[in-house]
């Protein structure tokens, strides 16, 4: 089988968009010079790789299979590419990040700056969304998580943590009262989350003194099934939230949320990672980003410490 690697790069390109013309706009040649080469790869692998309708394209089974070792020689060959500009110039080239719409605005998007000035050879496609993407189908370099990563086929390094503490508006407290013990919780009105209800559980501190493991169960006045919905809600005084410090900082710092009931709730600390594919985590470029993101977030700007795993 004689296979040119652009020409896989393409075809991974056009199943990541599902979509020749998408592709040929991305590199600016008409979609009869896409076509021509997933014809060339069908000829080469001697079967369908592509069901082609009106609705668009899908892999075959066949596709499936070219598509996953197409990505380990593209990655191949991007690596021994990067490490010799890396010789020459840095890190360079397009990392693709998955990261939550939370992630991507309050950690990704004020880092970047900082990021191209260090290694302006670097070129970041943030993919902002809260599903769990699938890496390697995707085309997905580094993937931004909270909590424990899930999958032993994938290498993830923690770059720092964050906590959560219960938070409200100064309009809210002054209609409402300020808590001074959680029993005074049941008069007031608590925001919390529908996708994640282990978000209203919140555990107490040990000065709480109460029996170990135990937590209060937050019943929501109002609910939402998107964080940027709940600091919203919170910010405009709607009611008490239980947030994470990625959220809650700049807004405690303006004056727009103040802490609430802090010496009854634990702070608890979420780790956060960058996860990657177990073929691509030495890559320069991805390495790069990683660095500086575990920088930004333990320094002022961050929210925790970083380390390795």
């Amino acid at each position: 089988m004689h296979l040119d690697l652009d020409d896989a790069a393409l075809f991974l390109r056009v199943a990541e968009l599902g979509s020749l013309s998408a592709a040929a706009r991305e590199r600016h040649v008409p979609v009869s010079q896409v076509s021509r080469a997933l014809v060339r790869m069908e000829a080469q692998c001697g079967v369908r790789l592509m069901h082609r309708t009106t609705h668009g394209l899908s892999l075959t089974d066949e596709g499936d299979t070219f598509a996953a070792h197409a990505r380990r020689l593209v990655d191949t060959r991007d690596e021994l590419a990067a490490a010799l500009r890396l010789k020459r110039a840095g890190p360079s080239g397009w990392v693709r990040v998955a990261v939550s719409p939370v992630l991507a605005e309050t950690v990704i998007a004020p880092s970047l700056p900082a990021l191209y000035d260090t290694h302006p050879q670097l070129q970041v496609e943030v993919l902002a969304d809260d599903r769990m993407s699938d890496m390697a189908r995707e085309g997905v370099d580094i993937a931004i998580r909270t909590g424990t990563p899930a999958g032993d086929h994938l290498v993830a390094r923690r770059i720092a943590e964050h906590g959560r503490r219960l938070c409200a508006a100064p309009a809210y407290l002054q209609r409402f009262g300020v808590p001074q013990h959680p029993d005074d919780l049941a008069r007031h009105r608590l925001i919390t989350s529908t996708s994640s209800p282990v978000l209203n559980r919140w555990p107490w501190t040990p000065q709480a003194g109460r029996p170990v493991g135990s937590v209060y169960v937050a019943q929501g006045h109002t609910r939402s099934d998107n964080t940027a919905v709940t600091l919203a809600l919170a910010v405009q005084g709607v009611g008490i939230a239980r947030l994470n410090d990625l959220l809650s900082r700049p807004h405690l710092a303006s004056g727009a949320l103040v802490p609430v009931l802090d010496d009854w709730f634990e702070r608890d600390r979420v780790p956060i990672y960058a996860v990657m594919l177990p073929e691509r985590h030495r890559l320069p470029k991805l390495r790069a980003c990683i660095d500086h993101w575990a920088r930004w977030l333990s320094g002022p700007e961050g929210v925790g410490a970083a380390g390795e795993v």
